[in-house]
């Protein structure tokens, strides 16, 4: 009887001491995870909390911080890049604003100044104001676009559109354009109607967006073209050219907002920088996607795919 009573004893002391080492061994880990918790957050690093441990509880709740801290570094960086974007923007809106501001304050000036002016000279200046009060209404009227899409404020409601029709209305509209750029048209569009989820107001933007900027910044090769294609799930629709392109570096960033390039594709408003910025943010909202491939004097290429509907 004293044996078994003794055994149980040394039984409950070997629990004991093992409960307070791994009580103790888990506070000295924790302790460890608190420090390395307020030195991340001291000094912004991008470094991840290692710890070796058998202690499963302690591995789930390094996994969870770990997956916390990514997500924090990585807001922190979007944070930053956003903040950069929006000094950018910030000063390309000052610069674009002031320049049709500036030409119309001095075209102004000189109607003021010349009260004696040929009536055929005063039309002709008073044509340039008007030309650049509506490039600088229209130049707002963008900033003001993109503003509420990003914010969410813009209603884009979806339902079945009719994509092979779109397109074709689309580069009908820029036919006097392209003919007077003397480009070789090439259209692939399927006769039978093909339906998607979208918006009819968004698309023809896009549409006009693209086409637009493949006959301003593509016309060097002397060609445009339209084609529409699609799978099981999706209706797939490229705008291309031959032009000189953009290289690779630059086209991860020609969606950007107010990224621009020497004689820039991305400005498919004069100035802007936020023509392709837009289109992105329609196509998203359409619950599509966009990309660009680009060869130069090859073929560079906008691509948008929508959800596939049935009729």
């Amino acid at each position: 009887m004293i044996t078994i009573l003794s055994c149980v004893i040394i039984a409950l002391l070997i629990c004991i001491i093992y409960q307070y080492q791994t009580k103790k061994g888990r506070n000295k880990d924790l302790a460890y995870i608190t420090n390395k918790l307020e030195q991340l957050k001291a000094s912004q690093s991008r470094e991840r909390i290692l710890l070796t441990t058998g202690d499963k509880q302690l591995i789930e709740l390094l996994d969870l911080l770990n997956q916390l801290v990514d997500d924090h570094q990585e807001h922190a960086r979007q944070y930053l890049k956003m903040k950069a974007s929006m000094k950018r923007m910030l000063a390309n809106v000052s610069h674009d604003l002031k320049t049709p501001l500036t030409v119309i304050a001095g075209y102004i000036e000189m109607l003021q100044n010349q009260p004696l002016m040929n009536e055929q000279e005063r039309a002709r200046l008073l044509q340039q104001v008007h030309s650049k009060t509506l490039e600088l209404i229209t130049l707002m009227n963008t900033f003001f676009d993109l503003a509420k899409l990003e914010s969410g404020d813009q209603d884009i409601p979806l339902e079945k559109v009719n994509v092979t029709e779109i397109c074709k209305n689309n580069i009908l509209l820029f036919y006097e354009w392209i003919q007077n750029k003397g480009l070789e048209v090439v259209i692939e569009i399927p006769e039978k109607p093909v339906f998607a989820l979208g918006n009819e107001e968004a698309l023809n933007r896009v549409l006009t967006n693209l086409i637009s900027n493949g006959i301003r910044y593509g016309a060097d090769g002397k060609m445009i073209g339209l084609k529409v294609f699609y799978d099981v799930a999706r209706v797939y629709v490229e705008v291309f050219d031959k032009g000189k392109g953009i290289n690779e570096i630059e086209q991860e960033r020609v969606f950007e907002r107010m990224f621009t390039l020497e004689e820039s594709r991305n400005k498919a408003f004069q100035g802007s920088g936020l023509g392709l910025t837009i289109t992105k943010r329609l196509v998203e909202e359409m619950q599509g996607d966009i990309s660009i491939q680009s060869i130069p004097f090859e073929k560079t290429s906008f691509t948008f795919s929508l959800k596939r509907l049935n009729k």
